[in-house]
């Protein structure tokens, strides 16, 4: 069975019995929700998400690209690979440095996992 979370994304089609994923366990999200490409996936749980997003510049009136890695949870129901695009959600904080937990993967082909 599929948890509602309160954001409209495509459920995974896989189950889990992760008791961290949004879906299938019992981690709420809350806040705010960020996309951005998956820099690393190396580690067994965890993805680097880099997002790139405008800066204004106050002296010229212009703005500068700017870019931050944010640290996400990966449930087990989801599989990503490196450079994907992936919408991540806020959470209560996993570890030192994880706050986000994805919850959707946006693949080049349209279809969702």
């Amino acid at each position: 069975m599929v948890r509602n979370i309160g954001v409209s994304v495509v459920s995974p089609r896989k189950t889990c019995e992760d008791k961290l994923c949004p879906f299938h366990g019992a981690l709420s999200v809350r806040g705010k929700l960020l996309t951005g490409i998956v820099t690393s996936a190396k580690a067994k749980k965890m993805i680097v998400v880099s997002r790139e997003y405008p800066m204004p510049v106050k002296k010229y009136n212009r703005y500068q690209r700017s870019r931050s890695k944010v640290h996400a949870y990966l449930p087990t129901c989801i599989e990503v690979k490196e450079g994907e695009e992936v919408k991540i959600a806020e959470c209560r904080p996993l570890s030192k440095t994880v706050s986000f937990v994805v919850i959707e993967v946006n693949t080049k082909d349209g279809s969702g996992n």
